[in-house]
């Protein structure tokens, strides 16, 4: 086993700076459109041996130093009790958002086992076939709570915000929900056999600083530290995307990984972390597109200014896009492996 990507993570010495890439498993690899073409999306997250499938093709193909399970952040959603589909078009939709109390009182919190048993023996395969670490991963509860109450994807957030700043009780009781169903999950994810998991906020960056530390801070606290105290060895990742304005307070999660977005210059964000957190990230997923020489610089500037962290494991700014010519993420990988080689 291949355990650079966890020695990272506690922040111990590495021989080089591991790197794996968020969405890696992905519409940008020809053998996951193989295996894609022949079911849809909710299916292929649903049937562990063609989950494991893509799971392992990156891995092998880009040379990367991590697995991340192959899933989506709104499986759990749908185990709370709203009836979901991914539309090619529109993304994913969600049927009756979740604007009322007796929307919030009808979602339960859902038992991993029961409902989400797919995801664990998902896992339990990928432990069978990995020589490196497995990822496990949910979103964050104002990511997912977003999802809920917009019934879908949203570019202002408005319902998410109206029902924040005129009921804030409600919308206090749905995160509550939340918090404890990602608490269960990413456990359940964890005693199955990930060895470290990252939680998703891909939306986080819409909050302002003071509403992020009232509406969604405590509530992920919350999460790493009960994970913290029911799985003390197992590594927790916080991604929070568009972090540059509340980066201070993410640090504040307690969590021992924090990544960030291309949005942010890494040494302003290992400054701002300070030197006792991990740092992961932050390459801008376009750069993919440059020549190879660019691409090569690019990487070289994040690792040298990561090396002041107490850890730092390169990835992307957010998650690799579907149009990335599959070379040059090999060459991507090749340059962390090649520069991020310790003295």
């Amino acid at each position: 086993m291949n355990d650079t990507f966890l020695k990272a993570c506690r922040g111990e010495k590495v021989d080089y700076t591991p790197v794996w890439l968020m969405r890696q498993a992905g519409r940008y690899l020809p053998e996951y459109q193989a295996v894609r073409g022949q079911v849809d999306f909710l299916t292929l997250c649903k049937t562990p041996e063609l989950a494991a499938k893509v799971t392992l093709q990156p891995v092998d193909i880009l040379g990367v130093d991590a697995a991340i399970l192959f899933s989506d952040i709104l499986i759990p959603i749908e185990a709370m009790g709203m009836h979901l589909e991914f539309s090619e078009k529109k993304g994913p939709v969600l049927s009756e958002p979740v604007r009322t109390k007796s929307n919030v009182e009808k979602l339960i919190v859902p038992d991993t086992e029961d409902s989400m048993s797919f995801v664990l023996d998902t896992i339990k395969i990928l432990r069978r076939e990995l020589k490196v670490p497995l990822i496990g991963f949910s979103g964050a509860p104002f990511t997912l709570a977003t999802y809920m109450i917009e019934g879908g994807s949203s570019k202002n957030f408005l319902n998410t915000k109206k029902m924040m700043f005129q009921n804030s009780g409600l919308f206090n009781y749905l995160m509550k929900k939340l918090t404890k169903t990602v608490i269960s999950y990413l456990s359940s994810q964890i005693e199955a056999g990930a060895q470290a998991v990252q939680i998703f906020d891909s939306w986080a960056g819409a909050l302002s600083p003071v509403d992020y530390k009232e509406f969604e801070l405590p509530y992920v606290k919350k999460i790493v530290s009960a994970l913290k105290k029911q799985h003390p060895d197992t590594p927790v990742i916080y991604f929070a995307n568009d972090c540059a304005g509340i980066i201070k307070e993410a640090k504040k999660s307690g969590a021992d990984v924090i990544g960030v977005d291309w949005r942010i210059d890494m040494a302003d964000a290992v400054k701002k972390l300070g030197k006792k957190v991990v740092v992961q990230g932050n390459l801008d997923p376009c750069v993919l597109f440059a020549p190879k020489e660019h691409i090569e610089e690019r990487v070289k500037d994040i690792l040298f200014k990561g090396e002041s962290a107490k850890g730092h494991i390169f990835n992307l700014g957010h998650g690799i896009l579907p149009e990335t010519p599959v070379e040059n993420a090999i060459a991507m990988v090749e340059a962390v492996h090649k520069y991020g080689k310790k003295e």
